[in-house]
């Protein structure tokens, strides 16, 4: 699996870049004037996917049918699928509603998990485990630390009842791209199977099933294949579908059900999200076009490197080192400046049309720009020139972080 996580663009990326933007260095720009979203999704689409959300659909009409068909197909050539042992199956609902899917249905009832966590969403895998009432047990890494394969294999010898390993793959509370070859080595050398919530990464970072052993893996429609809220999607392996039958708590959440319907009858079991497939046809037809997973990737690494680089030269610092940046979603440490406040630097963000995410730490003070979504480099050369606005107007004269900061980074150095 490659390591998307160099700060200075190969070029690779650079031609990729070049063949995908036609000779520009820029996508269009929001046609109803709205802020860029900088944020792990709901992110900015294109004008043609918002467009496509304007006809309405009948649930049972074969052409809906055919669409969620072609939905299904296209998301499992995104894994490399050439035995055929998986099937995808979309779920209603957020993204949490998906990956609750996932664990209820595949997470025997008399199982155990065990859940890889150094943030904020594997947290919420833990909470929702213990919603469902399934047994688990957490390797907790803090706050941005990643788990590694010796100490998931250390876990899983010492405690044999557990059946299942949950692994983020990238973690959006600090954008820590985690190591998930050797996550899921580990998972297969125990016998254990391996679940893999991928909601921010789907469509941009590379994720074969020939290359890596799992049983399921859990997106969403707003993520990297910028498509709107509404629906997530697991694709899975066909072997583990059918032994999961009986085992979820939640009508609405059985994946393995929503699964059997879908193959009789090629609908959705309860009213699914029309307008929202349409707007992914739409938004899988542009993720095609640009040249799929790698060409997505490529450009987000790009914007990944351009803010990051020019947030440096301001002074800013990046709460990760560079070999854990994934090119998803990037944490910096708030500035020390008795100036600086948050809030009014986010206002002053969304005043020069850029929306920016909070921090997500519980140990320092920090602040997140995202990379997805319809933006380029020449968008993230304009964040960098709007946060440097943002500061002057602040009186802000150094974007250093309190030496604090740099205490915590340095756990990152081992």
């Amino acid at each position: 699996m490659s390591n998307p996580s160099s700060v200075s663009p190969d070029q690779s990326s650079v031609d990729t870049l070049k063949t995908v933007n036609s000779g520009a260095d820029c996508l269009a720009k929001p046609q109803l004037g709205e802020p860029y979203l900088l944020t792990p999704g709901p992110l900015t689409t294109a004008f043609s996917v918002k467009q496509a959300m304007l006809r309405d659909w009948g649930s049972w009409d074969d052409d809906f049918r055919t669409m969620t068909r072609d939905i299904r197909t296209q998301l499992l050539s995104m894994i490399d699928d050439a035995d055929q042992q998986f099937d995808c199956v979309p779920m209603q609902g957020s993204g949490s509603f998906a990956v609750e899917a996932m664990l209820g249905t595949f997470l025997p009832r008399t199982g155990k998990a065990l859940v890889l966590a150094n943030g904020a969403y594997g947290q919420r895998t833990a909470r929702t485990l213990s919603y469902l009432g399934r047994e688990h047990t957490v390797i907790d890494k803090g706050d941005y630390l990643p788990p590694r394969g010796f100490e998931i294999a250390q876990a899983l010898r010492a405690d044999p009842a557990i059946t299942h390993v949950v692994a983020i793959h990238c973690e959006t509370s600090s954008g820590i791209l985690n190591p998930l070859a050797e996550i899921a080595q580990a998972t297969a050398d125990a016998g254990c199977k391996l679940l893999i919530d991928s909601m921010s990464a789907f469509g941009a970072l590379p994720l074969s099933s020939s290359d890596l052993t799992f049983d399921a893996v859990v997106s969403s429609a707003n993520k990297c294949i910028e498509g709107v809220p509404g629906f997530g999607f697991v694709l899975a392996r066909q072997c583990a579908l059918e032994e999961a039958k009986g085992n979820c708590h939640s009508l609405s959440l059985d994946l393995q059900d929503q699964w059997a319907v879908m193959e009789k009858t090629g609908q959705w079991r309860f009213t699914p999200p029309t307008h929202t497939v349409a707007a992914f046809i739409e938004a899988l037809r542009l993720h095609k076009s640009e040249g799929g997973v790698s060409a997505r990737g490529a450009r987000y690494q790009a914007n990944r490197d351009v803010l990051v680089a020019g947030m440096r030269e301001l002074g800013f610092e990046t709460l990760l080192q560079d070999h854990w940046l994934s090119p998803i979603i990037v944490t910096f440490f708030n500035p020390a400046d008795p100036n600086y406040d948050f809030s009014t630097f986010y206002e002053l963000m969304k005043q020069q049309g850029f929306i920016i995410y909070p921090g997500k730490l519980t140990v320092v003070d920090s602040f997140r720009i995202g990379c997805i979504g319809q933006i380029d480099t020449h968008v993230m050369r304009q964040v960098v020139k709007a946060v440097a606005h943002s500061l002057e107007t602040m009186g802000v004269t150094s974007a250093k972080p309190p030496a604090s900061a740099f205490a915590e980074r340095e756990k990152l150095n081992g």
